[in-house]
């Protein structure tokens, strides 16, 4: 039994309100032609029933009993306040959000977790794991075609989580799995989890990744609250940590979904072009400027908790050489525009380009990127 050793982290606070979350096009698996290799998730529940705007919601955070209980007691012990659009979770909510805000579909996913599952033991957090798994694949049958489905992972116990993959995927037919940005101090590019990301490689998987704050570097946070800066840094270490691996390199078919339009990324790509695509500091491992910048390329953002014109420019205004491919969207500042309608979310002068799109109806435009 292989196990990931582990130590306690902060979970993160990205849902102050229910309809911030972002969303993006269904129909984003590979194999999509419309979107080709930029194309993340696959058409199961692609079709809302009853919204008809053609977009996703792919940063949806959903909270069974036992996790939720969980989670409360966690926080309950600890005097941390709870969030009150979490305290009110239901699935009814749920699907009303998505009603109110014009989504066709949201894929759930569990929130980064505090304490690494709670402190739970592999046996545990496993269980727990399958339990949030069952309720979500629960919530996709029961409201057809509103919800798709990230399965969670525990990676603690690294054989468990491989039969948790088999399981998510063969059995329970989920949309892709959720990863945080780590487990207990140990980001996604540590050898640790080779095993898992290899197989997530061999079934072509969508990877969501949701970031929390580290267990080194809470009290980095100057006395803000911790999630407000050390968790979009680090969706920033986790993806330079899948760089400086080889882990980028070596997986080709897994397709990368990072929250928060990509935490820092944006703009520290050009730094971390400058730092590791020349020889200044030795052996690179034979990365270079232009590797980098393919690399990242290759990725795809949400932009919860994104939504401020400098998040949007700092994407938008990367050059073309580093461009990010932010291709996923808000519902939350384009909701006085109706020429664009709640569903998309762009930079002002990609919007006014895309206005003179003949015919492209708001879940069309999103191809356009």
């Amino acid at each position: 039994m292989i196990k990931a050793a582990l130590d306690h982290g902060f979970g993160c606070a990205c849902h102050t309100s229910m309809s911030d979350t972002p969303v993006s096009r269904r129909k984003l698996l590979a194999g999509a032609a419309m979107l080709g290799a930029a194309s993340v998730l696959s058409a199961h529940g692609a079709r809302a029933q009853a919204a008809k705007t053609k977009v996703i919601d792919t940063h949806h955070h959903f909270y069974p009993p036992a996790y939720q209980k969980a989670w409360m007691d966690w926080e309950d012990a600890r005097k941390i306040p709870h969030f009150a659009t979490q305290v009110g979770w239901t699935r009814e909510k749920a699907v009303e959000e998505l009603d109110k805000n014009g989504i066709a579909s949201g894929v759930l996913s569990i929130a980064s977790t505090p304490g690494t599952w709670f402190n739970l033991d592999a046996a545990g957090a496993e269980k727990m794991a399958r339990t949030c798994n069952e309720f979500g694949t629960e919530m996709v049958r029961d409201y057809n075609g509103r919800f798709g489905l990230f399965a969670t992972l525990s990676m603690i116990d690294i054989d468990a989580t491989l039969k948790e993959i088999e399981y998510a995927f063969d059995i329970l037919h989920a949309d892709g799995v959720g990863l945080q940005t780590n487990y207990g101090d140990k980001w996604l590019g540590n050898p640790v989890y080779k095993p898992v990301l290899d197989e997530l490689n061999r079934r072509r998987a969508v990877v969501y990744v949701h970031p929390l704050v580290a267990s080194c570097c809470a009290q980095l946070s100057v006395g803000a609250f911790p999630a407000v800066i050390e968790v979009p840094h680090d969706t920033t270490r986790t993806v330079t940590s899948l760089l400086l691996s080889g882990t980028f390199g070596r997986l080709r078919d897994i397709k990368w979904l990072f929250s928060h339009a990509g935490g820092t990324i944006p703009m520290l790509a050009g730094r971390i072009q400058a730092f590791y695509g020349r020889s200044t500091r030795g052996d690179q491992s034979a990365l270079t400027a232009e590797g980098i910048a393919e690399e990242f390329r290759r990725l795809h953002y949400d932009t919860a908790n994104a939504t401020s014109a400098p998040a949007d420019e700092a994407g938008a205004d990367v050059p073309d050489h580093l461009r990010l491919r932010l291709s996923l969207f808000s519902v939350e500042s384009d909701r006085d525009d109706p020429a664009d309608g709640a569903a998309l979310r762009r930079p002002a002068r990609n919007r006014e380009r895309e206005r003179g799109a003949a015919g492209a109806t708001s879940g069309e435009r999103v191809s356009l990127m």
